[in-house]
C-alpha cells in the first residue's frame, strides 16, 4: 500500500511510475519497482543519517574539477 499511495502523491515517484508505464510495464511490476525504490530511499536515509531532499541527484551530478 505504501508504493500505491507514493505513486500518487509522492512528485518523483509518480514520475517513475509513469516513466515505467510509458515503456510498457504492467502495472504491478510498476508497483513492485516503486516499493523497490522506496525501500532503496527508506535504506539511504537511514545509512546516511540525513533528512531525505528530492533535489539531491540535482546538486551531486555537477561537473568534476579535477
Amino acid at each position: 500500500m505504501p508504493a500505491v499511495v507514493a505513486m500518487t502523491h509522492n512528485p518523483l515517484l509518480a514520475s517513475f511510475s509513469q516513466r515505467l508505464l510509458n515503456r510498457g510495464k504492467v502495472k504491478m511490476q510498476v508497483v513492485g519497482a516503486v516499493m523497490r525504490k522506496l525501500l532503496h530511499l527508506a535504506y539511504g536515509i537511514l545509512k546516511s543519517q540525513q533528512p531525505f531532499d528530492p533535489n539531491y541527484l540535482s546538486s551531486n551530478t555537477t561537473a568534476c574539477s579535477c
